[in-house]
């Protein structure tokens, strides 16, 4: 299970989302332009220490993205689906898409997806932070296909 953060926008995001790839075994691709400078001190913070074992790819456009993930399904997390995560059928090398935190994602790249799993929520809330998106759909994704990383006692 892989994580891709579309353009992000909010550094401390992106940062929580590298150090819940590197807890959870789960790459994280970034795909560019950000909308801050990679590397900010946001981002630094947020990431602590992990970024030594987190796996992380950046690439420079959606299209690069695309041809370097062409085999793999991605699975956007979005507010305009029908499909509750919990009843959608993750496979173990799907990539989540998540969209910028200020515009989600072009058309374009929302009509790409093979799949659109949305969060369950309150009729008045608009949505769900995108580091706590992630971290809830990861965690079915990987309970799904029994990928949860093996922990030593």
């Amino acid at each position: 299970m892989e994580i891709a953060l579309y353009q992000p926008d909010i550094a401390p995001n992106v940062g929580t989302l590298i150090r819940l790839g590197a807890c959870m075994g789960a790459p994280i691709h970034i795909i560019e332009p950000c909308g801050f400078p990679f590397g900010t001190k946001d981002l630094r913070r947020a990431v602590m220490d992990y970024a030594q074992i987190a796996e992380i790819t950046r690439h420079s456009s959606w299209e690069v993205f695309c041809a370097a993930t062409q085999h793999q399904r991605h699975v956007l997390l979005t507010t305009k689906s029908a499909i509750a995560y919990t009843d959608f059928a993750f496979n173990a090398d799907d990539i989540l898409l998540l969209g910028r935190e200020s515009a989600g994602v072009p058309d374009e790249v929302h009509q790409s997806c093979a799949g659109k799993v949305t969060i369950p929520m309150q009729n008045e809330a608009r949505s769900i932070n995108v580091a706590l998106a992630a971290s809830m759909v990861l965690g079915e994704a990987l309970r799904q296909t029994d990928a949860f990383p093996t922990q030593a006692f």
